[in-house]
């Protein structure tokens, strides 16, 4: 940390003291952001705008320019894994992905490439995290990120986004043991993903586990937990983030995982996760993305309410889910400002 003007992301993740609480926003470099608009307009294709390492590393340093963030995060998808692992993902405009061909049997799962051989695909997000290390310069830490392994499971299996992930979810009843398979497999790719995106610059990891509220509590149990601890064991050199939007449920599990932050939706109450947590790790999170809709004097409110309920220290000021892409820019810069203005008492 010692090469980094602002380090306050890090101390904070890492439980150190820190003058104020850090503060950063899920899909930061997006919509919201004109100069992203016109970046993204030289890209009608999203997937070749996220493989040109140039464009990737402008959108990704957009918001620590324009909004004075705390961390910047690598700019990319999750779905890139499954596409590096054989399977194929389109991005339509206004939908979001879908796969044209999904998981559906055995022979399906043994044709999937899996760990180094399918994460050497993704050179372009290294070099991308490349670039924007060496232009950030030391301003601001370098978030590296991934799906969790029953997110991307459920893409893969579903086919895209969905109300119910029926589908996804009956193949964990049906056939356990082909669903393991595909999680193991997975798991392995995510990890040689995010070992690459470490050796390329990354300062912590974050997991997103964006579907973790669709599961059960049993199921969320026995087909997400042991994967993403196998994940943060394996990767020790930086620390890990794990965002399990919707599973307040497994709040104790997370909190033994090996990971040094725990991301909270805007469904749990600071005061709760704490008490379930602990001490021992960071909260990330939970201001509700949809507060930044309210006038500038009110979302400052709100901040400030957020901050006296989480208290001093081991926080880092996010949302509890990624910023709407029709959010004012307005609403944004009083949030992020709001938390700058913020001290801790001495």
């Amino acid at each position: 940390m010692s090469n980094l003007q602002n380090d306050l992301f890090l101390r904070a993740a890492l439980g150190q003291t820190t003058e104020r609480p850090p503060v950063w926003l899920m899909r930061q470099a997006g919509r919201i952001l004109p100069q992203y608009r016109a970046l993204r307009a030289n890209f009608p294709d999203f997937k070749a705008f996220v493989k040109t390492p140039e464009a990737a590393a402008e959108a990704t340093i957009q918001p620590v320019d324009e909004l004075g963030v705390d961390a910047a995060i690598i700019f990319s998808d999750i779905l890139v894994v499954p596409e590096a692992m054989g399977l194929d993902y389109e991005m339509i405009e206004a939908k979001g992905p879908r796969f044209p061909k999904v998981i559906e049997q055995a022979a399906d799962v043994a044709a999937l490439d899996a760990g180094a051989a399918a994460a050497t695909r993704l050179d372009y997000v290294y070099a991308a995290l490349r670039l924007t290390k060496s232009q950030l310069a030391g301003r601001v830490p370098l978030i590296g990120f991934a799906g969790a392994p029953w997110t991307i499971f459920a893409y893969m299996v579903e086919g895209g986004g969905s109300k119910t992930f029926s589908k996804a979810r009956r193949m964990l009843y049906t056939d356990p043991e082909l669903s393991h398979a595909l999680l193991q497999k997975i798991t392995d790719t995510t990890i040689a993903y995010l070992r690459g995106q470490v050796a390329a610059g990354a300062d912590l990891l974050q997991i997103f586990d964006s579907w973790a509220g669709e599961l059960p509590p049993a199921h969320y149990a026995t087909f997400a937990v042991p994967y993403l601890r196998q994940i943060c064991e394996a990767i020790p050199e930086v620390p890990k983030t794990v965002f399990a939007k919707g599973a307040w449920f497994a709040l104790p599990e997370l909190a033994e995982l090996p990971c040094q932050v725990i991301g909270l939706d805007w469904n749990i109450t600071p005061q709760y996760a704490r008490q379930v947590v602990g001490t021992g790790k960071t909260l990330q999170g939970n201001f509700d993305p949809c507060a930044l809709y309210a006038a500038p004097a009110q979302v400052r409110a709100e901040v400030q309410a957020m901050l006296e309920a989480f208290g001093p220290q081991r926080h880092i000021v996010n949302l509890g889910h990624g910023v709407y892409p029709d959010t004012p820019l307005d609403g944004v810069r009083a949030f992020v400002d709001a938390v700058r203005a913020y001290a801790f008492e001495s």
